[in-house]
């Protein structure tokens, strides 16, 4: 799976096969339900520049403070996130990465549940790495957290032909957060260049069945 991220992403750049042009069209082809029409995750241009050094040599210290209970409160266009309300994320520290489940309907209305891993990425590069089963690893930044309220995530991948494609996540602790975490992170993804008005809401709250959701 290792070999298939670093193809995937903008750290594997092979002297004599294209892999950039071939995930492009695989990327494509995941996210088209219009073949005329390139999905708002493929960007023209390169990802934006983050100090990641820095974010990282401030988070590992950190890292296991990021474990346990998070709920996705807002997402871009994502053709790999197969839950669409009440996601609620569980991240399980082991001493090097996190053992992850995720949980949440599907757009159909079905229960559903999925599990992976967030490790840091093993190249030594300054992110995680998230790989989710039905899906492919992907690098994953904390672009903000406090650990205790709000964590600001996202995913860039640069491809040839000058696009990328990039997911952003908002995290909280609470199903019900406070207004001004929220906006702690719309303010950090402005700042790398992010649209806000790219996120759709993520369900949750009283609609929710977390208990039963946590014994699937």
């Amino acid at each position: 799976m290792l070999q298939a991220y670093l193809q995937h992403s903008q750290y594997y750049n092979p002297n004599t096969m294209n892999f950039g042009s071939f995930l492009l069209v695989v990327v494509l082809a995941a996210g088209l339900g219009n073949a005329d029409k390139v999905p708002d995750f493929v960007i023209k241009g390169k990802c934006p520049v983050v100090d990641e050094q820095s974010l990282w040599n401030k988070q590992l210290p950190r890292l296991s403070e990021f474990g346990g209970v998070w709920f996705q409160q807002a997402i871009t266009t994502n053709p790999y996130q197969l839950l669409d309300k009440c996601v609620r994320l569980q991240y399980d520290f082991d001493g090097k990465g996190f053992d992850a489940t995720a949980t949440g309907l599907t757009a159909e209305g079905g229960l559903l549940k999925r599990r992976g891993k967030i490790v840091p990425m093993p190249l030594g590069d300054p992110h995680l790495m998230v790989n989710f089963d039905n899906s492919f690893p992907a690098p994953l930044l904390i672009l903000d957290t406090d650990y205790e309220n709000y964590a600001c995530l996202y995913s860039c991948m640069n491809y040839n032909h000058d696009y990328h494609s990039d997911f952003s996540f908002i995290f909280t602790r609470s199903e019900t957060p406070s207004n001004s975490h929220l906006k702690k992170c719309e303010k950090v993804f402005r700042s790398i260049g992010v649209n806000t008005r790219r996120f759709f809401k993520t369900v949750q709250g009283n609609v929710c069945s977390y208990d039963k959701q946590v014994t699937l």
